[in-house]
């Protein structure tokens, strides 16, 4: 399977678990200068911008491990784009990470979900 596949189907999975948790999917694949945001969702009152992270395998560690201090600065500016672009300045807003191991018959094997995993504490396992 293709990476572009694997990723729309963990952005799949992602949103139909937030969905389930009673978030509000708003946008897919918002796309701005500033960089794209998987999902954008409401959580109450709340945006949340959910960054999805699927890996196949653990050769190159763990999805979660990918969202590096520069994919962070790159998230954080396409969040301000797109709450500046829906007129949304004075709202509270965040950035989750989902991060999902998916097997080789294409099930879920692991799903994490890292509340405000950009400006909070978290750890990788």
């Amino acid at each position: 399977m293709k990476r572009h596949h694997i990723g729309a189907w963990g952005e799949d999975i992602a949103s139909q678990y937030l969905e389930a948790k009673g978030y509000q999917i708003r946008a897919r694949n918002w796309r701005t200068q500033e960089g794209e945001l998987d999902l954008v969702a409401q959580d109450g009152e709340t945006i949340v911008f959910v960054e999805v992270k699927t890996r196949t395998s653990k050769d190159f560690g763990w999805p979660e491990e990918s969202v590096t201090p520069v994919k962070r600065h790159r998230l954080q500016r396409a969040a301000l784009a797109y709450l500046l672009d829906q007129d949304l300045s004075d709202i509270f807003w965040r950035i989750d990470v989902v991060a999902i191991d998916r097997t080789s018959s294409g099930t879920v094997e692991r799903l994490e979900h890292y509340i405000d995993a950009v400006d909070g504490e978290w750890d990788a396992p």
